[in-house]
């Protein structure tokens, strides 16, 4: 019985991390603006994100995994 009353919240979890937002959301979740976003995907820099044709998505797992994966310990890093 207890599996059955934790289910909803791993899966309520689960949606969480791998539903798609859009670039405001996005922004707002990695503490940038929008305006850096659209700029970091024409150089090619930034987390990976989705287009299908005018709407560009990003996931929050990726968005997370991309932050931890620039953090730095000091400035010569």
């Amino acid at each position: 019985m207890q599996q059955a009353e934790q289910t909803p919240s791993i899966k309520a979890n689960h949606d969480y991390w791998d539903a798609l937002i859009d670039e405001t959301t996005a922004a707002d979740f990695i503490c940038q603006s929008a305006r850096t976003l659209q700029k970091w995907r024409v150089v090619g820099y930034g987390p990976k994100y989705f287009k299908s044709g005018r709407s560009v998505r990003y996931n929050r797992r990726t968005l997370r995994d991309w932050v931890e994966a620039n953090r730095r310990r000091h400035t010569s890093e």
